[in-house]
C-alpha cells in the first residue's frame, strides 16, 4: 500500500472542531465560520448569504455544514446562491469539514459554511 501525505498547497485547511468551535490553519474560531482556500472568518450563519456572494467567481461549490445533524438549509438561502451560480452542499458539518479538506487537497473552487457541532 502506498500511503502519502496530503499537501493543501497555499489552502487553509480545516485542522478540527469540536463543541462550538472549529480550529481552522491553527486558529481557533468560536461559532459559525466561512472557510475559504485563503481564509477564516466569523460568519452569522444561513441567514447570511452576502459573504458567501462575495465569493462568487472564486468558488464552485459551498458545503454547509448545518452542525452534529443534517437539516435543510434555509430555502432563500439555497435559492440566492444557486440562483447566483454557487452549488451548494448540505451535510453536517463533521462531513462537510471532510469534504472540503480533500477537495482543497486536489485544488478544487469550494468553500465551507460551518455552523458548529
Amino acid at each position: 500500500m502506498l500511503i502519502s501525505e496530503v499537501s493543501f498547497n497555499e489552502a487553509r485547511p480545516i485542522d478540527s472542531y469540536g463543541p462550538g468551535f472549529f480550529r481552522i490553519d491553527g486558529k481557533v474560531l468560536r461559532g459559525p465560520v466561512l472557510v475559504t482556500p485563503w481564509g477564516a472568518a466569523l460568519w452569522a450563519g444561513p441567514e447570511d448569504a452576502a459573504p458567501v456572494l462575495a465569493l462568487l467567481g472564486r468558488i464552485d461549490v459551498l458545503f454547509l455544514g448545518m452542525g452534529a445533524e443534517i437539516a435543510h438549509a434555509p430555502a432563500g438561502f439555497r435559492a440566492t446562491l444557486e440562483e447566483a451560480g454557487i452549488g451548494v452542499e448540505v451535510m453536517n458539518s463533521p462531513a462537510a469539514c471532510r469534504t472540503y479538506n480533500v477537495l482543497i487537497s486536489e485544488g478544487r473552487r469550494v468553500a465551507a459554511a460551518l455552523l458548529p457541532v
